[in-house]
């Protein structure tokens, strides 16, 4: 790209910036795409009618964020704490092997 193209790409970014846009990559499936970008499109808008969509979407989807450290909370959570298992191994140095 030469030096006005990225000017150009720089000064539309910025543009998105001041109104509260924000780009970024989604992986969906194919036939998924005019749907994706249409709700996107839709929820783009400052309307009564993109927030109403946004609030059901949301609600669709539960919207709770994911959380963090769920394998260490399903560990700590597993019937097996507190039980003493004797989980040490004899310590083999191997066998000879003729090469």
């Amino acid at each position: 790209m030469g030096s006005s193209q990225k000017r150009a790409v720089q000064t539309y970014r910025a543009r998105l910036t001041d109104r509260g846009l924000a780009r970024f990559e989604v992986l969906a499936r194919n036939e998924d795409r005019d749907l994706i970008r249409s709700l996107a499109r839709r929820l783009a808008e400052d309307s009564p009618e993109a927030s109403r969509l946004r609030s059901a979407v949301a609600q669709t989807l539960g919207a709770e964020p994911p959380k963090t450290g769920g394998i260490l909370a399903r560990l700590r959570a597993s019937p097996l704490v507190g039980a003493d298992l004797d989980l040490a191994r004899a310590r083999e140095d191997g066998r000879d092997v003729d090469i």
